[in-house]
């Protein structure tokens, strides 16, 4: 006989009805942005004029006279009400006008145009080093649970989240820069290469891909690693920690003494079902991990004098430049809610039953 189904149960995947649901909550969480973005430019224009310190003087000198700084105070605008220079702080953020840096002169949008590919780049490649050992560290721990490779697995994650960021920095380059001179110590690109390196997209890897240059990708690539590996150690050990924790959780629900009693491969049973249930959790620590690092990696752009977003907001914060780091921290604040919003949404993609209503 034949089994006829009611037209209202077939659904076509990612039909108009189904993608409805879907755009109303991007929609709802666009505007759920404004207030946190407006919380986040209000608590730093507030925290950076109630540091002790004047920027007019600072950029001037301390043998600067009484006029000289208060013709410097008019030509900044420090010299309106405070509520007047927060109100034209936004309209700029409106028009994309972050100012101009008090020290440099250069425009914050070129700034960030042309430190933030050197971040995205380092944050990318130390992401990929903590997914791609991370999580497969996670797993066997979970499947080899109370054994010597858990018990390593758990000892190593808690010493890559205890050591400091800027002693492990300095030792991978005084062991494979000065002592084995297998890797350069620092910067982006070489001096000899830098030379006749025009760059194209801000992403030295993808620009020497572009330009079919093996020389060139090599020399970009071995001066990532460095920095990569020190950047990606404490995302690395968190991702494992919660990669062990989700697959203990998944590895023993019915559906996979199930799938193990139906006669399954364990690599089927250990992947297909278990880590495709567990991925939640590691989606969102992956995100937010991600996101941190977008921000800027202080102590490691500084140690490897790698150009990006951190160091150059560390300097606009010594040198008291305002529109430095108002814009900076605004850009950051921005990529962050932006990587947590795609990650709310790739949450539909992984497990269908969750439901935007």
């Amino acid at each position: 006989s034949t089994v006829h189904y009611p037209l209202s149960t077939v659904h076509c995947p990612l039909s108009t009805v189904e993608l409805l649901p879907m755009w109303k909550y991007i929609f709802k969480r666009l505007l759920s942005l404004i207030p946190v973005l407006l919380g986040i430019t209000l608590l730093v224009f507030a925290l950076l004029h109630l540091i002790p310190g004047d920027p007019a003087t600072v950029l001037l000198g301390e043998r600067a006279t009484p006029e000289q700084v208060e013709a410097m105070r008019q030509r900044l605008g420090l010299d309106r009400p405070l509520p007047l220079q927060y109100l034209v702080f936004l309209a700029n953020i409106l028009r994309l006008d972050f100012g101009t840096s008090i020290l440099s002169g250069i425009p914050i949008i070129e700034e960030i145009s042309n430190r933030w590919p050197a971040t995205f780049e380092l944050s990318v490649a130390a992401m990929l080093i903590a997914i791609f050992l991370g999580i497969p560290a996670g797993i066997f721990a979970a499947v080899r649970k109370n054994t010597l490779l858990d018990n390593l697995t758990i000892s190593g994650s808690l010493i890559g989240v205890s050591l400091p960021v800027y002693w492990l920095g300095l030792l991978l380059i005084y062991l494979f820069a000065v002592n084995l001179q297998w890797l350069p110590p620092s910067g982006r690109i070489s001096v000899d290469a830098g030379f006749n390196f025009q760059p194209i997209t801000g992403f030295y890897v993808f620009d020497s891909i572009l330009r079919f240059d093996i020389i060139l990708f090599l020399d970009v690539l071995a001066h990532l690693i460095l920095p990569a590996l020190t950047l990606g150690t404490i995302p690395l050990a968190i991702i494992a920690r919660i990669t062990r924790s989700a697959m203990l959780e998944v590895l023993s629900q019915d559906y996979i003494r199930t799938a193990r009693a139906k006669g399954l491969p364990e690599y089927l049973v250990i992947f297909q079902h278990g880590l495709k249930n567990a991925f939640l959790p590691i989606s969102t620590t992956i995100g937010l991990q991600f996101g941190t690092l977008l921000g800027g990696a202080i102590l490691t752009e500084t140690i490897f004098a790698w150009p990006g977003i951190g160091s150059w907001i560390y300097e606009g914060i010594l040198a008291r430049d305002y529109p430095v780091v108002q814009g900076g921290v605004v850009f950051v604040s921005v990529s962050f809610v932006i990587v947590n919003l795609i990650v709310d949404i790739f949450y539909m993609f992984l497990d269908p039953r969750i439901q935007y209503k």
